[in-house]
């Protein structure tokens, strides 16, 4: 019985010290994709930062969980879209969102191992978020200073470096797609609010993340298998 208890004691110690955990912060810019201001998918119009956490669970997967904030701007003026041009509504917003999912490696990342470490990666998983609840009346945006919150689907591409036995680098390009049509100000929800919708109703509206990551690592493996 001794033994037994043994051999489940070291094997979970050396579960434990065999993960290596990522802790650092993002930073870019924002832009959203719906029915107002430019349709472009990659262009931020504001900043956006925040926390990373990583959970490196084997060479090719990560757990990962964020804490993001990010502005943008919906401006029709600077569309390519003469009705939009003409229209000329403009919508401040924001967004504050937790994600959590799986990072998947192109290739074997083995931060264990001594010399570089690159690889592509796409992150993907279930992110929450609070925006701003806003509508057009007369083409004057109401900002009735209201919160809103919804559920989007993160779809991200990215690579990451390691400089360092301790730092890591990347860059990211992450888009959202929301289960809201209101970022834009364009589909208020309420019976009472139909008159002031426009735009496609049916299409929900996205936002993008798009920037870079610094993460410290911690939590190494034993040496017993550095230069495997």
């Amino acid at each position: 019985m001794r033994q037994i208890l043994l051999v489940f004691f070291l094997s979970t110690s050396f579960m434990i010290t065999a993960q290596t955990y990522e802790v650092g912060i993002f930073a870019g810019g924002a832009n959203t994709i719906g029915d107002v201001g430019r349709t472009n998918y990659i262009l931020p119009s504001d900043i956006a930062f925040g926390g990373i956490f990583k959970w490196n669970k084997s060479k090719r997967y990560a757990w990962r969980g964020t804490l993001l904030y990010g502005k943008f701007t919906a401006d029709d003026n600077k569309s390519s879209t003469t009705a939009r041009q003409q229209r000329g509504y403009v919508v401040d917003n924001s967004v504050l969102e937790g994600s959590v999912g799986l990072e998947v490696n192109f290739v074997d990342y083995n931060l264990h191992k001594l010399g570089t470490a690159f690889t592509p990666y796409l992150y993907t998983g279930i992110t929450y978020f609070r925006y701003d609840y806003n509508y057009f009346n007369g083409g004057v945006l109401q900002d009735i200073s209201q919160k809103d919150g919804a559920f989007a689907i993160p779809m991200t591409v990215g690579f990451k470096y390691r400089i360092n036995q301790f730092l890591i680098f990347g860059a990211e390009v992450g888009a959202r797609y929301t289960f809201t049509d209101n970022l834009d100000a364009s589909n208020p929800a309420g019976s009472n609010f139909e008159e002031f919708r426009f735009g496609n109703i049916f299409s929900d509206d996205w936002y993008v993340f798009s920037g870079v990551t610094l993460t410290y690592t911690f939590g190494r493996k034993l040496c017993t298998d550095c230069f495997e």
